[in-house]
């Protein structure tokens, strides 16, 4: 297997504000690029400097450059990985990149919140329930519709969503706290009652306890071209209502949000599914806080 790399200096960073996303204190990314080949991944956008951003590129030394970087963290808290490549991409089943940083957070008394779309992160069941004995644990899946087929359509290379929802199963079955994102909600493509109900549902059978969303999309020079094209091959037309509601909008909002978000909440309220992020931040570090201090 050939293995392309790129130099780092570091991998952890301290987030801008941790209370903004899901009460993450850092962000991890060992993996550049991604290869799942979703048609609207705003990572694609010119912004974020990544021409090649199909092929998947792993950190030199990033194992040693994550030890050090938590060594020299005066504060525990929790690490995010996934913002910008899937931590489990295919590379991960061979190079364990993703599982042996895992062990050094777990063994330096950090927390993780992990977001993907690939049914492997069940492997690592057992590093995070570790790792959950001592500091907040999540797991996200983004799952941006019930249907498989539509699914290989939007994410041609990643699992289907009824594999995640089998993975979430088997890790909730561990104890393993994990919710859905709906993300993103695509106007005139999965932006319906219909899926958001049954993606719901099929969360609170799976064992899941929050599902956030967000009732829409951004489309940034780089990936708006991306997207149109392939849109044009599998939703043909959709493209140009895209074109005359749109124009050249960075945010996309569904036509429909204010009946979906109350057919949402009201649907998560029924289920007991959290949806808002500051309760689902303080439901899974609760009981943690204390932990939460100054390393050795």
């Amino acid at each position: 297997m050939t293995v392309q790399t790129i130099p780092a200096k570091n991998i952890i960073f301290k987030t801008q504000s941790p209370d903004a996303w899901f009460g993450i204190d850092y962000n991890m990314n060992i993996y550049r690029g991604c290869p799942h080949g979703c048609i609207y991944c705003d990572s694609r956008s010119d912004c974020f400097n990544t021409p090649d951003f199909d092929t998947v590129k792993v950190k030199e030394n990033a194992l040693e450059i994550i030890r050090n970087d938590l060594r020299r963290k005066v504060k525990t808290g929790v690490i995010g990985t996934g913002s910008m490549s899937d931590p489990y991409n295919p590379l991960e089943k061979e190079l364990k990149q993703t599982r042996n940083a895992l062990d050094l957070i777990n063994a330096y008394g950090f927390g993780v919140s992990l977001l993907t779309k690939s049914s492997l992160v069940a492997r690592d069941a057992d590093i995070l329930k570790d790792i959950q004995t001592h500091s907040p644990t999540k797991v996200k899946f983004t799952i941006t519709t019930a249907d498989d087929d539509l699914c290989k359509k939007l994410e041609p290379n990643t699992a289907t969503s009824s594999q995640r929802f089998e993975a979430m199963s088997s890790l909730t079955a561990q104890g393993i706290y994990c919710g859905v994102l709906i993300l993103p909600l695509l106007p005139y493509v999965n932006d319906t009652q219909e899926n958001i109900i049954k993606i719901l549902r099929m969360t609170k059978d799976a064992g899941g306890k929050f599902v956030y969303t967000y009732m829409g999309m951004t489309l940034r020079i780089g990936s708006r071209e991306y997207y149109y094209s392939h849109l044009d091959n599998i939703l043909p037309g959709i493209k140009e209502k895209y074109m005359k509601h749109f124009g050249i909008r960075r945010t996309c909002l569904s036509q429909n949000r204010k009946k979906l978000w109350g057919v949402f909440t009201a649907e998560c309220d029924r289920l007991g599914l959290l949806y808002d992020m500051k309760a689902i931040t303080h439901h899974y570090k609760a009981g943690y806080e204390n932990n939460q201090l100054t390393l050795f």
